[in-house]
């Protein structure tokens, strides 16, 4: 590299004022393209001296020359495709790839992540044989640091979960760091987490073998080529237009990075691909005087907000600081976006944490700064998948800064989807359909990703919130409830109250309680839950997604009957709970439906079905005019009232006996509440707990909530929210779709089985799948369970994926988990299977099994043991509280 004033200096940040007058020095230095290695000549299949013609036609055109896009067309390219373009605006790995700083890690906060990050750990391995391409790839393992308790507890339940997953990973003390890294202060540390498979690579070289790869494959590679438009028809890809000509495609991967937003827009059909690009720093040193061993742990000081690598016999490390400098894309090409400028003042709260933790460093040399492109998306998770109104057209972007370890699992899982029409894994958490149009404001962006770029390595207890980007949606009643106490949490763009505080209450330490322990909420949530068994409460559930389907025939009835797995065919008025199925017999939604008319139904699904729902439905629906399907999210108003005086409260308003003789469940009219009419009330909850929901009209919610709120003062009305309504659906173990079900889960696994209409000659999606289960028998089982010799006070509390045990051996982990106030213990609820059959093939699961097992939970290394059943018992343990409640009381008043 060009030698410059700046590489002799050392790192204390003492030279600061010297180092910034040495201005002009860095930046646009031609050396830093050399950073890792020079782009190479591929093979045949990649055009690099001079630009060999475009094809006419493609299978699919991939868009990005990055890792991302290289990862896709090789595992395409691995799975039998054939007629597969890869474009590249500039030179292929010259954008972000060509700077990342090359750490593979599966130190991820959910369990897909730091699955895709295993498998490109071991396909990076592999590379080099299969290549001949030497790609650097190094197991270095990796020190994620604790410098306090929060943070111990919250690597130690990270490495619960990983050692489900069987990676191998260890809890350490301070003084087995200092053993594992020579350079490491560890006089602040409480602790760490070791992960002796991570591992440092090149990544420009390892993009370069996999470009190989896929073009001995058949793939062709074309640089300094741009993609100006993708070309539609009747909502399906035909091609792309690019600065060099056209191109027929049944299929479009948009894999462009910091332009995956701006090519989402450049196309009849905007897609929404909502991220961001914000610049991300990290230091180089030169060799040290007693050079550091390449094979040197990578540290991740995630209090101290950076992490350190070997690199070259000195290091590199940058971090994740608290305020991140967004990049503007709009109209810049890469080469823009390469030539970032270094900024040493925004560096220097890093360097001080690197001097802190590794002192040793502060007589070494600096060769560069480095100033990298990262895109940043609004939830921190990678975007996935089929978008949701156009078909054939895909998307993988919005790395979140760990592109590398991502990748290589990233394309596996997309050449999946692309090939068979769904991944292997769950990918619900990164698929782009949990997004909509809502999330697509660049204004709304560039605020979110200053907030996600810090949150990266901030501690992240159960329960917190984004902050930015709020009250984008919100309910006709949310500033009356706001009033109230009303504390907020956001799902899908839409404000929830979590919780109502009651006057009097310290507002400002409830909002800033976090822990893993018992929170500061309790007694609120005990309260609302108390009041919704024993009076009446309300909660808002207006973000619930709602849609319409309406028909002139029986066309709306045929299609749900072909969608759900449940008999549709009811008597007008009825609600049906329903799943509807993939071909595997996994729940894509599970939902509500209720037949308003012989042609109507009212479909309720959750909150962040409503991109995804709309779009299978679209999907199945045939090109039907008389068929109508309408989001109607927006028109309506959810107001849950629950609790045994609700009927009275209804019947006081309507001046119509609510009791079930009069209103059965799960039965659905059209009322009148108050002075308005148009209510449609429904004999259900979504709790077990008696109660209706009431959808009005959005002109007349705040006239029906204060209605309701007058009437029901005589009978203990107050407000609740989402955590007591979780609390309740947990402890009679209702399973709720994203948290407990996905798309690999059938009715049969999780206790449906009288959900589904074997009865019927009526084919429905799932059901040959569901057939052969039936068959076969299901290998694991939803179960709840009820911890016991766990002290709510002092004990930490499970939230979810915690492992769950079976006489001493892992059998499965839990999806979701409350206290149950009535119990008043712990309940989670998960999913457990029986060991393999001595042919390694799953074994059936019987109710014996769960029935005779000894069971434990795994909190953070620590094992709880807990009582399984196949269905709710809070009935049971309500009995033999009562029966102990009497005896107390009767031994008193025999003193």
């Amino acid at each position: 590299m060009r030698s410059c004033v700046r590489s002799s200096r050392a790192l204390s940040p003492a030279l600061f004022p010297r180092l910034l007058s040495d201005a002009g020095c860095w930046g646009t230095q031609p050396a830093r393209r050399g950073l890792w290695s020079s782009p190479r000549n591929l093979s045949s299949g990649l055009d690099t001296q001079q630009q060999r013609p475009l094809p006419s036609q493609a299978r699919v055109v991939i868009c990005g020359g990055g890792i991302v896009g290289t990862s896709v067309a090789y595992h395409l390219a691995k799975l039998g495709w054939t007629e597969i373009v890869l474009l590249e605006q500039g030179r292929l790995g010259a954008g972000t790839t060509r700077m990342c700083a090359g750490i593979v890690s599966v130190a991820k906060p959910i369990i897909i992540e730091s699955k895709m990050a295993d498998y490109s750990n071991a396909l990076y391995e592999r590379l080099e044989e299969e290549t001949g391409v030497k790609t650097g790839f190094v197991r270095t393992g990796s020190l994620c640091l604790a410098q306090n308790q929060d943070r111990f507890l919250s690597l130690k339940r990270l490495a619960s979960r990983l050692k489900v997953m069987g990676i191998n990973c260890n809890v350490i003390k301070p003084k087995e760091v200092a053993k594992l890294h020579p350079l490491v202060n560890i006089h602040d540390l409480v602790g760490a987490l070791h992960l002796p498979g991570d591992a440092v690579v090149s990544s420009p070289d390892v993009n370069h073998a996999l470009a190989v790869a896929a073009a001995s494959y058949g793939v062709q590679i074309h640089e300094r080529t741009t993609v100006n438009h993708i070309l539609l028809e009747k909502g399906h890809v035909t091609g792309v237009e690019t600065d060099r000509g056209p191109i027929e495609c049944e299929y479009f991967v948009n894999c462009a990075g910091q332009w995956a937003y701006e090519l989402g827009q450049a196309s009849e059909t905007k897609m929404s691909v909502p991220l961001h690009g914000c610049e991300h720093f990290y230091l180089l040193t030169k060799p040290l005087e007693k050079p550091l061993a390449p094979n040197t742990p990578v540290v991740m000081d995630m209090d101290g907000r950076i992490y350190v690598r070997p690199w070259q016999g000195g290091v590199l490390s940058g971090g994740f600081e608290k305020n991140p400098k967004p990049i503007f894309t709009e109209g810049r090409n890469q080469q823009d976006v390469q030539n970032m400028q270094e900024d040493w003042d925004h560096f220097e709260p890093m360097l001080s944490a690197l001097l802190r933790r590794m002192p040793g460093l502060e007589s070494s040399e600096i060769q560069q700064l480095v100033n990298c492109p990262e895109s940043f998306t609004p939830d921190m998770r990678c975007l996935m998948g089929e978008t949701p109104t156009v078909h054939g057209y895909y998307v993988l972007a919005g790395m979140n800064s760990s592109g590398l370890s991502f990748a290589g699992g990233a394309g596996k899982y997309l050449a999946e989807w692309m090939t068979y029409g769904y991944p292997t894994a769950n990918v619900w958490p990164l698929d782009i359909k949990r997004f909509g149009n809502l999330q697509s404001s660049r204004t709304f962006l560039r605020h979110r990703v200053m907030e996600v770029m810090p949150l990266l390595y901030e501690l992240k207890v159960p329960r917190w919130d984004f902050q930015t980007g709020r009250q984008l949606r919100t309910s006709p009643l949310y500033d009356r409830l706001d009033t109230q106490g009303g504390r907020w949490m956001e799902k899908h763009g839409f404000e929830r109250a979590k919780y109502f505080v009651p006057p009097g209450k310290d507002l400002l330490s409830l909002d800033q309680s976090k822990t893993f322990y018992k929170p500061d909420w309790f007694d609120i949530v005990g309260a609302e839950v108390k009041c919704c068994k024993e009076a009446v409460c309300t909660i808002d559930m207006s973000s619930f997604t709602k849609f319409e389907l309406t028909s002139t025939g029986d066309q709306a009835l045929e299609l749900l009957q072909h969608l759900c797995a449940n008999d549709l065919d009811v008597p007008v008025g009825h609600i049906v709970h329903t799943g509807m199925l993939n071909e595997r017999g996994g729940y894509e939604n599970d939902c509500s439906v209720v037949r308003l008319s012989k042609n109507s139904f009212f479909i309720i699904s959750p909150t962040d079905q409503q991109v995804h729902c709309w779009s299978w439905i679209k999907r199945h629906m045939p090109n039907d005019p008389q068929l109508h399907l309408e989001d109607v999210s927006w028109k309506y108003t959810a107001l849950n009232l629950i609790g045994p005086r609700a009927m009275d409260v209804l019947s006081e308003l309507s001046y119509v006996s609510m009791t079930p003789e009069h209103f059965p469940s799960l039965f659905c009219k059209e009322m009148s509440v108050g002075y308005a009419n148009g209510i449609r009330v429904m004999s259900m909850t979504h709790t077990g707990e008696p109660g209706f929901m009431l959808y009005i009209p959005i002109e007349y919610a705040l006239h029906v909530y204060n209605e309701v709120m007058s009437v029901g003062q005589k009978y203990g009305i107050r407000n609740a929210g989402y955590y007591a309504l979780r609390s309740l659906r947990i402890e009679k173990f209702f399973a709720f779709w994203g948290q407990d079900l996905d798309s690999f889960t059938t009715p049969l696994e999780c206790g449906r089985e009288f959900r589904v209409k074997f009865d019927k000659d009526t084919d429905f999606l799932g059901r040959e799948a569901l057939l052969q289960q039936r068959q076969a028998g299901v290998t694991r089982r939803f179960v709840m369970l009820v911890l016991e010799d766990h002290d709510t006070e002092l004990d930490l509390w499970p939230w979810w994926g915690e492992p769950i045990f079976r006489n001493g051996l892992l059998a499965g982990t839990t999806t979701s988990s409350a206290y149950s106030y009535t119990l008043e213990r712990h309940v989670c609820l998960g999913f457990v299977s029986p060991p393999p059959g001595e042919d390694g093939a799953p074994a059936a699961i019987t109710p014996d099994f769960i029935n005779r097992g000894d069971y434990e939970v795994d909190i953070a290394g620590q094992r709880y043991p807990a009582k399984a059943k196949l269905y709710p018992f809070s009935s049971l343990f309500a009995q033999q509280r009562r029966r102990k409640d009497d005896m107390e009381l009767s031994n008193f008043q025999g003193k």
